[in-house]
């Protein structure tokens, strides 16, 4: 017979309040507890937190707290990642998140889900489907991502979406459902290029 989180990270119903379950999202509130209430002056101390918290954040992995996640160590984070203020993981599935994914304030990671059927629903059954982001990310404010979307590599999330279905490589996605606005092309690469040659420029004309 399975284990109630045999189960949950199998996609299939589950009760939450099992004792190991139960266990481990005590577990994971303490920690994010204790991360919350630390300060700028105290960056080694919120990096260990996080080390402790997650399945792995890679190098130069920053979360601006508060921030709440239910297990955390399914949570897999990838380098040089950075979370504005409110972030939520729901992560009663799996949430894979790739290098260079940079999320504005107050973005939810929801992989739970409640059956349709009330009476179903009632018995405290429920479910969750991973979420997966690729390298390369940006995700706007308020972002709600849904459970089982998997978002590809060199995509701009615009703020206030709601992520319903998977988003391919390459785009600029918004909305509610989200959908794709346009590809992101050669063009956009060298309007930025041209932008970032502008700053350097000023910082030289500085010095």
């Amino acid at each position: 017979m399975k284990s109630q989180k045999e189960r949950m990270l199998a996609g299939e119903l589950y009760v939450a309040n099992d004792a190991e379950l139960s266990r481990e999202n005590h577990r994971a509130k303490r920690l994010v507890r204790e991360f919350n209430q630390t300060t700028e002056e105290q960056p080694e101390e919120r990096q260990r937190l996080l080390t402790a918290m997650f399945h792995k954040i890679g190098a130069g992995g920053y979360i601006e707290p508060p921030f709440h996640t239910d297990y955390g160590t399914n949570t897999t984070i990838g380098q040089h990642f950075y979370a504005n203020y409110d972030a939520i993981f729901v992560d009663v599935n799996r949430i894979t998140i790739g290098d260079n994914v940079f999320m504005g304030p107050r973005v939810g990671l929801y992989t739970a889900g409640h059956p349709i059927d009330a009476a179903i629903r009632a018995e405290e059954l429920e479910y969750g489907w991973p979420i997966t982001i690729g390298n390369d990310v940006w995700i706007g404010g308020n972002v709600v991502i849904n459970p089982g979307v998997t978002i590809g590599s060199n995509v701009v999330i615009g703020s206030g979406s709601v992520v319903t279905h998977d988003i391919p490589d390459n785009v600029v996605a918004v909305g509610n459902p989200c959908h794709v606005l346009r590809e992101i092309t050669a063009a956009d690469h060298d309007y930025w290029a041209k932008q970032r040659a502008a700053y350097f420029a000023d910082r030289d004309d500085e010095n």
